[in-house]
């Protein structure tokens, strides 16, 4: 079974402005989620958020600027999972 995956219109605005590497990068990481699950442990940086539950995060590149997406998935046993951030690492939420 697929997880549903969320990009809310402000984060598809932000996917529009990466540069095209990052952009297809989050494409691929959108179609992992959907296929195998918000636990993405093989991206660069990958990590569970502290303090946060349910959010996860990882690079998108190695080089500067470094781009990062940020998701959330839903609790109680729903296969959703929101893209909360897609932008440069030094405004990332957390």
């Amino acid at each position: 079974m697929t997880w549903t995956v969320k990009i809310p219109r402000r984060i598809d605005k932000q996917i529009r402005k990466l540069p095209p590497k990052a952009a297809a990068a989050v494409d691929f990481l959108v179609w992992e989620i959907e296929q195998f699950g918000p636990v993405r442990s093989a991206w660069f940086h990958y990590g569970k958020l502290k303090g946060r539950p349910g959010y996860h995060h990882c690079h998108l590149n190695k080089g500067k600027p470094r781009y990062v997406a940020v998701w959330q998935e839903a609790g109680d046993g729903i296969k959703l999972v929101e893209i909360r951030y897609v932008g440069t690492h030094e405004k990332a939420p957390y």
